[in-house]
């Protein structure tokens, strides 16, 4: 499988950042001495959790949103599927734009992210046991009702989500993480991360990070050809993939150093450290990267790390579970080993 990098101009990432900056300021990039004594080694966490739907989808939405404005101004109602983080992007950026906006999430998705998306003013419909159901019925309504389908994946939504990974290699280009680790759900967030590091020039390696429970981009990863997998994730539902997309699979498998999976309990572990160790609430898939980079830590021992924390929207009541030790830790949360 080949295709061709997707890079982007320097006009294209400055216009790209007009765009997101006009919405939101920078997000920053701290590195926490706790999250350094549990790890040993300086972990920089880039902190998508600060924007304002609370994850890193919203730069890509208003990217998208800009596009569409200018090349297709016709347009006056858009549909999509999601999980919930591309949902907000979409209804922020459509209520900017003056624009309806229809979203589809699967049966049992986080109450709290429904409530945020209608509350940006988008009708929410509820069908299918998963998000590739959901996004399937998008696809049908979109056609039936003449609606315009806002995918999951595209070069305006990368466009977007690349500067915020601008802005953290850019803050530590002296002295750029020698690994970052990024989750994987349908691989904008990745797509980005490449796209800012040829942009800004930096070496840092890139690791992949998908759900133990929903392995499909890295089965696709190691096959080298687009797989399905089954999805049975009950905490990183933003990496709740059953079907990977063949341009963003193409991408990471150029892209990676490698990609890796973490489980559901070490996905809860690092919600607790990250809490713990920097007070910032992180949702399943947020707090994946930093799951990763402890899961791999004896690779990088007494080096510089980045994880991308991409957002914080975990409804109250999961958050107050994953907060619960398990029984057999004894440890300050910030200081112990994810169980």
């Amino acid at each position: 499988m080949s295709a061709a990098p997707m890079q982007f101009t320097r006009d294209e990432i400055a216009d790209a950042q007009r765009t997101v900056y006009a919405a939101l300021p920078p997000t920053p990039q701290y590195a926490w001495p706790l999250l350094a004594e549990a790890l040993g080694a300086q972990v920089w966490v880039k902190h998508e959790n600060h924007t304002p739907a609370g994850a890193f989808k919203i730069r890509g939405g208003l990217t998208y949103f800009e596009g569409l404005a200018r090349l297709q101004p016709q347009v006056r109602h858009v549909i999509s599927a999601t999980r919930g983080n591309h949902g907000q992007s979409v209804g922020f950026a459509a209520r900017r734009h003056g624009l309806a906006a229809t979203i589809v999430v699967p049966h049992g998705n986080s109450v709290e992210k429904n409530a945020a998306m209608r509350a940006l003013g988008v009708t929410l419909v509820e069908h299918g046991d998963d998000f590739q159901a959901a996004a399937d019925h998008a696809a049908a309504l979109a056609v039936t009702h003449g609606l315009h389908r806002v995918p999951s994946f595209h070069r305006d939504l990368v466009r977007g989500v690349a500067t915020a990974y601008v802005e953290f290699f850019e803050a530590l280009e002296h002295a750029p993480p020698e690994v970052l680790f990024v989750p994987i759900g349908l691989g904008s967030g990745f797509a980005g991360a490449a796209a800012a590091r040829a942009h800004v020039g930096v070496k840092t390696k890139l690791v992949g990070v998908v759900s133990a429970h929903a392995t499909a981009y890295l089965d696709s990863f190691r096959a080298g050809r687009p797989l399905d997998a089954p999805v049975s994730t009950q905490l990183a539902d933003g990496m709740a993939c059953r079907t990977p997309v063949p341009e963003s699979l193409a991408l990471i498998r150029r892209e990676a150093e490698d990609v890796v999976a973490v489980t559901d309990e070490e996905v809860a572990s690092a919600m607790r450290l990250l809490y713990g160790a920097t007070h910032n609430v992180a949702e399943g898939a947020g707090a994946a990267a930093l799951a990763a980079a402890w899961q791999q830590r004896g690779r990088w021992a007494g080096r510089r790390i980045g994880v991308a924390l991409t957002g914080g929207n975990v409804d109250a009541d999961v958050f107050s579970r994953v907060l619960q030790p398990p029984p057999a830790a004894s440890a300050p949360a910030a200081a112990a080993a994810p169980a």
